[in-house]
């Protein structure tokens, strides 16, 4: 058992069942035993690989859209460019060496990086040598004027609440005890009016999931791009709806029980784009069509800059940057799993890769 295990025992033999939310909170960012804390969660010696780590090519094309957008938007002379939860800081230095030959970019831009973790705070510190970066916890912090931002799989580590429908209401999923050991368990019928559209599209026994920040997130960012300009790219798996069980958890890269091992292994869920999307909408942001990310990539032209890239190149090489275009772009691989959508001010065009 550990550490972190055998104190939400004794914090549920004390208070009761926890809700999956209040769980995944206290896994990933417990300031002593949380998984962000304490492990190395990215690249091969880490529990999975992102698509910055896949190839350089994903943080250049997204370096290029995003200074495209700044460009359409006038060049503001002053701007904010952000990246949230940026790992180990490996798609922003993609992202700043992709745009240094765009007039103006770097000397308009300035650096915050939305980090809650101090152990990746000093990776992209190192990884971006050279930069002046600003660091902040949240969305809040950052400075109001234009915003262009990237958030890859930025959004499905956020904490979520799950519900089974039962009859006209819900019963909560959370998390207590069995047999002195962490199980899942059903709490009480109740009326969830968050939830009251979901009635006409599901039906008894069916579990949806809810991120109680996922909407005060996006509102803050949707607020700002509206009022400042600017744009956001998200990158994530997830669909347009939520609807069944999308919790996961991987340690070395293979999956593993979310209940076994808390703190020591990544949890992430599905990203709902519904949600996303309407709450922009709301705060009077314009949002592109969900898009595939593999469909995106092709339209900012991965495969001319890999043919560019596999110049000179031979033997495991090339082998490599062929299966790292494939991976990011193929629909078996990330290319149909993973969306991108973009926001941006309503009298804007959408980011390049995307439509309206």
């Amino acid at each position: 058992m550990t550490v972190l295990a055998e104190q939400l025992t004794a914090r549920i033999r004390t208070e009761g069942p926890i809700s999956l939310a209040d769980y995944m909170a206290e896994c990933l960012l417990h300031p002593e035993h949380g998984y962000y804390t304490a492990q190395v969660p990215f690249g091969a010696l880490g529990d999975f690989i992102t698509a910055p780590e896949i190839s350089q090519m994903f943080g250049e094309l997204i370096g290029l859209s995003l200074a495209q957008c700044w460009l359409d938007q006038g060049a503001p002379a002053a701007f904010t460019l952000a990246e949230l939860g940026p790992g180990r800081g490996t798609l922003m230095a993609d992202l700043l060496r992709a745009t240094r030959s765009v007039p103006g970019f770097h000397t308009a831009l300035q650096l915050y990086l939305v980090e809650a973790s101090a152990q990746l705070r000093q990776q992209q510190e190192e990884t971006l040598q050279g930069y002046e970066v600003t660091w902040v916890d949240g969305i809040d912090e950052l400075p109001q004027q234009p915003l262009f931002l990237v958030a890859n799989e930025f959004f499905d580590a956020l904490p979520i609440r799950q519900f089974l429908r039962d009859g006209e209401g819900w019963r909560e999923k959370r998390v207590g005890l069995i047999d002195g050991a962490l199980g899942f368990g059903l709490g009480p019928e109740a009326p969830q009016p968050a939830l009251e559209h979901r009635l006409l599209d599901t039906k008894p026994d069916d579990l949806v999931e809810m991120s109680p920040v996922m909407a005060p997130i996006t509102a803050g960012l949707a607020q700002r791009i509206a009022a400042h300009g600017g744009a956001a790219l998200i990158i994530d798996y997830g669909d347009w709806r939520s609807l069944g069980d999308t919790l996961q958890a991987l340690k070395s890269h293979a999956p593993v029980d979310p209940l076994a091992t808390p703190g020591e292994a990544d949890l992430t869920a599905h990203v709902d784009f519904e949600v996303l999307c309407s709450v922009a909408a709301g705060a009077g942001c314009a949002h592109s069509r969900v898009t595939p990310q593999g469909v995106f990539l092709e339209r900012l032209g991965i495969t001319d800059r890999a043919r560019t890239l596999a110049k000179g190149l031979e033997g495991e090489a090339l082998e490599a940057l062929i299966a790292a275009h494939r991976r990011l772009t193929h629909p078996e691989e990330m290319g149909n799993l993973f969306k991108v959508l973009g926001l941006t001010p309503a009298e804007a065009a959408p980011p390049p890769g995307l439509n309206a």
